[in-house]
C-alpha cells in the first residue's frame, strides 16, 4: 500500500525569484500565511519555524535549498499533543517557469498511516496557496479564518 501524501498544483504568474522570495522572505509569508511567521535562513540543515500569536505551531528542518527551483523541509506540528508524537512528514516546493507564469507543485508526504497531521495540512495547505497566489498577482492576500474556512 502506497503511503498517503497531498499534492497541490497551482499556476502563478509571476517570475521563479519572485514566487522564492515570496515563500522564504518572513515579512511576505506572513502576509498570506494565515499569520504565520516562517523564521530561517533557508539553508540545508536549518532550523525553521512556524510561528502564530507568540507561540510556534511546527518544528521544520530545511532538507534541500535549491533557488528558485527547489525547497523542501521537514515538518513536525507541535501545536496538538498527537501530532507531536508524529515522525516529521516532508514539504517539496517545486517551481517550474512557464512564459509569465510559474508553475508550482507542492507535495507534503511521508504520513503514517493513521496520521492527524494529513487531515489537517490537506485543508490549510488549499488556504495557504491560494492566498500567496493572489497576493502575487493581485498584491492582496485572501483573508481566511482557518477556524471557519477548513
Amino acid at each position: 500500500m502506497s503511503k498517503p501524501e497531498f499534492v497541490y498544483t497551482t499556476f502563478i504568474r509571476t517570475t521563479p525569484e519572485k514566487l522564492w522570495h515570496a515563500l522564504t522572505d518572513r515579512e511576505f509569508t506572513h502576509r498570506y500565511w494565515m499569520d504565520c511567521i516562517l523564521t530561517s535562513d533557508w539553508k540545508v540543515g536549518s532550523r525553521m519555524t512556524m510561528e502564530r500569536d507568540g507561540e510556534v505551531k511546527n518544528e521544520c528542518e530545511i532538507l534541500e535549498s535549491d533557488p528558485p527551483r527547489r525547497l523542501s523541509y521537514s515538518w513536525r506540528s507541535i501545536f496538538d499533543p498527537d501530532m507531536r508524537k508524529e515522525k516529521p512528514s516532508r514539504v517539496t516546493y517545486t517551481l517550474e517557469p512557464r512564459g509569465d507564469l510559474v508553475k508550482l507543485t507542492v507535495t507534503h508526504e511521508g504520513f503514517a498511516e493513521d496520521s492527524r497531521t494529513l487531515p489537517s495540512i490537506s485543508s490549510g495547505w488549499p488556504m495557504v496557496l491560494s492566498s500567496l497566489k493572489s497576493i502575487l498577482e493581485t498584491g492582496t492576500p485572501l483573508i481566511l479564518d482557518p477556524a471557519r474556512d477548513a
